[in-house]
């Protein structure tokens, strides 16, 4: 029995570890993802009743910092996670070449533009005195 054994010159060598790198951040996004969007989902429709939220609630919500990270991780998460698939579907679809290239761009920009905005969103609403005030009394 032989085996079959391609020669040295016609293996092809991998070019960096990127490929590695975004696998391995899929899986590890993913999971954290499972966790952070479960309980998302837990505590806006079983806990706060979907009804009931409204801006004024976000914003009472946001009067304390550790919800305000928690949104920040679940936007950065959420939303890295679902580029790099894009990018991996756009590999997979797409020919090599400019039409490649421009999509990659497009998803990557439409990416940051998101991003940033949810972040200013996250980082720049102003909490009430009395929200404030409240999260005192509480805490």
């Amino acid at each position: 029995m032989s085996i079959y054994r391609t020669p040295r010159a016609e293996r092809v060598r991998a070019q960096g570890n990127f490929e590695l790198y975004a696998w391995f951040f899929m899986r590890v996004s993913g999971l954290v993802l499972l966790f952070i969007a479960v309980f998302h989902l837990l505590y806006m429709h079983l806990y706060a009743r979907v009804e009931t939220i409204d801006y004024a609630w976000v914003v009472q919500r946001w009067s304390h910092p550790g919800w305000r990270l928690y949104d920040w991780l679940l936007l950065t998460f959420a939303l890295s996670h679902g580029t790099n698939g894009v990018r991996t579907v756009i590999d997979d679809y797409v020919p090599r070449g400019l039409a490649n290239v421009v999509c990659k761009w497009t998803a990557f920009g439409l990416a940051l533009f998101f991003f940033v905005m949810g972040t200013q969103v996250i980082l720049t609403t102003k909490v009430p005195a009395a929200a404030l005030a409240l999260l005192r009394l509480v805490v």
